[in-house]
């Protein structure tokens, strides 16, 4: 066994040990960006929920860097194009450096690392590398789903005067262009999640829509319902003015928003 054979095999077991946090972070991160949305960046209780929810989350990322090191070290499978290879290993090298830089931003709010500039700066640069990871993410998807749809299309073809749902192939293909479609949606819910935090774009990517994308993108996106509430956002986005501006409480609010997921 060569020496990178045994660094993936120890690698592969950290993986495994640090995915039994997953389903923490995700349940932190709806709490997070469901604050963020409420709050709309105004002080109160929801951004002090959304600054210590945030905080909190870090903890469970601790060492997480190596799940996307294992990955960028692995081999691809067999007959997937230059391209798609590169913009894969691209994404793992930007979310391993962002997971990795994270924690430095965790020991500086924490008040272990004491150089609150640096702290900052490290942290924009990587929210860059979370939205660098994300665009290639999105690339990705779009180039296999290509892939998929055309493989699909060409089995039509083989099955045409029979009824290509009873196929296991073709059922499986349909399977997996369905899971990319789904992980599309959430890189690029990712995506606009990154530049509201790095405020490329304030006037158009509020903390509400934010909050809003960032709360869809904790969920499992394993139906297709959630990826149709998605363009309920705008219509979210309304309602709630016009809620706040009637004076209603949060009550009210949560009832309304909760209607449309």
């Amino acid at each position: 066994m060569s020496s990178l054979d045994v660094a993936r095999a120890e690698l592969a077991l950290a993986v495994l040990y640090l995915n039994k946090a997953e389903a923490r972070d995700k349940i932190c991160r709806a709490i997070q960006y469901g604050s963020k949305f409420l709050s709309n960046g105004e002080p109160g209780t929801a951004q002090n929920v959304d600054k210590s929810t945030s905080l909190a989350r870090k903890v469970f990322r601790l060492f997480k860097f190596v799940n996307d090191l294992h990955a960028l070290i692995s081999p691809n499978a067999p007959g997937t194009p230059l391209p798609l290879i590169l913009l894969g290993k691209s994404k793992n090298a930007l979310l391993s450096t962002f997971l990795f830089l994270d924690q430095i931003v965790w020991l500086g709010r924490t008040g272990i690392y004491k150089n609150k500039e640096r702290t900052e700066l490290i942290g924009r640069i990587s929210l860059f590398c979370w939205l660098g990871s994300s665009v290639c993410t999105t690339l990705v998807e779009i180039g296999e789903i290509g892939r998929l749809s055309a493989s699909m299309k060409k089995l039509e073809k083989e099955l045409k005067n029979t009824n290509k749902y009873k196929n296991e192939q073709y059922r499986t293909k349909l399977q997996k262009s369905n899971e990319r479609t789904l992980a599309l949606f959430k890189a690029g819910m990712d995506i606009v999640v990154a530049v509201g935090l790095l405020q490329l774009a304030p006037k158009k990517v509020t903390p509400r829509v934010t909050g809003a994308f960032g709360f869809h993108a904790s969920r499992a996106l394993n139906n297709e319902k959630t990826v149709l509430s998605l363009c309920q956002l705008c219509k979210i986005e309304l309602k709630v003015k016009n809620a706040f501006r009637r004076g209603k409480d949060i009550a009210y609010l949560c009832i309304r928003i909760s209607a449309h997921w």
